[in-house]
């Protein structure tokens, strides 16, 4: 997640197509970076450019930026590239993907320099360094107060036909948004989750391939609610001065996710790499990340800006595994596509 500006281009798939034919030429050692993220990530709105500078200005590294539409499809490339490599670095891969990660076999552990000092504990995906979180937020239903509706005061609410085509998803097997809100319904309803979908089924308006395409149908009016984070809130008051989309706070908990940069394993410049990765923790990286990510940093002691004060506490819930969620995915498809 994700910045709240939703054009794709065809100028955005074109400089995809070109930038992997240079990935592709380029040669081992040299000056460029290249690295592979969702599309908020690597849009003008995003933290990509202006992270590419200070990165730029600060080690002499060039980096290419190369969308990939929503997290789960960085991944999916880096799988299909798997034997010949094009991306040094990979962007947005998260607590509910790890387990995949590791189990493909595309990324290497690398542990950044200041990793202990920067990364609290409770924030950290895995031991060995596989990834290194540069940010975070809590899943949540957004709901659009000028729709004329009683918003829904829980996640068994949620799946009411009170609801019925009033509700966005994203797709788990392509969104980080998606698998976020599967794993909310594991954690809360445990082996029957599955009975919880064929419940929520009927509420869909529609499963958008990403976060991107989804939020820019629930703020054109197409339905009230949609999920997506506590922080979108904080966006809409920053940006438009606006406190007409609410976070709903539920009292089954929320699932945190937390967003990972790992290192692509026979990487073409494995130094630039780890100094990416590196750099993604210094306070000038992090301090980049609210007002683009829309996203907490990992750093602490960095200062939020007073918008973030729209983006309501809320309580966690525990976590799932990345290995369950995963499993879950073709069973609620199915459901979803009866």
């Amino acid at each position: 997640m994700k910045s709240h500006l939703y054009v794709v281009s065809v100028l955005s798939l074109l400089v995809f197509v070109l930038s992997g034919a240079i990935a592709a030429g380029k040669p081992a050692g040299s000056k460029e970076l290249v690295v592979y993220a969702y599309d908020s990530f690597t849009a003008d709105w995003g933290p990509g450019p202006e992270l590419a500078r200070l990165f730029e200005a600060k080690t002499g590294y060039r980096v290419t930026f190369l969308s990939c539409g929503d997290a789960a499809q960085v991944l999916s490339r880096a799988v299909l590239e798997k034997a010949s490599p094009s991306a040094d670095v990979l962007v947005g891969i998260d607590n509910n993907l790890i387990d995949t990660a590791r189990r493909v076999g595309v990324l290497e552990p690398y542990k950044p320099a200041k990793g202990d000092a920067v990364v609290p504990v409770d924030l950290r995906l895995a031991d060995d360094w596989l990834l290194t979180p540069y940010d975070w937020g809590a899943f949540a239903i957004i709901f659009d107060t000028a729709s004329g509706i009683k918003p829904p005061a829980s996640l068994a609410e949620l799946a009411s036909p009170v609801y019925a085509k009033k509700i966005i998803m994203m797709d788990p097997r392509t969104s980080t948004p998606g698998t976020g809100f599967l794993a909310w319904t594991i954690g809360a309803y445990g082996k029957d989750y599955a009975d919880y979908w064929r419940r929520l089924k009927g509420n869909l308006l529609t499963l958008s391939p990403g976060w991107d395409a989804g939020y820019g149908l629930f703020t054109s009016g197409e339905a009230p609610l949609v999920i997506s984070y506590t922080t979108s809130p904080a966006y809409h008051l920053e940006s438009e001065k606006s406190t007409r989309y609410r976070a709903l706070v539920f009292p089954e908990g929320h699932p945190v996710q937390i967003e990972g940069i790992g290192l692509v394993k026979g990487a073409r410049n494995p130094e630039a790499a780890k100094a990416f990765i590196d750099f993604m923790l210094t306070d000038d990286a992090q301090t980049v990340l609210p007002l683009t990510q829309w996203m907490y940093p990992v750093s602490r002691i960095v200062k939020l800006p007073d918008s973030f004060s729209a983006a309501p506490a809320v309580p966690r819930l525990r976590a799932v595994p990345s290995a369950d969620v995963a499993a879950a995915i073709d069973p609620v498809i199915s459901i979803l596509s009866k």
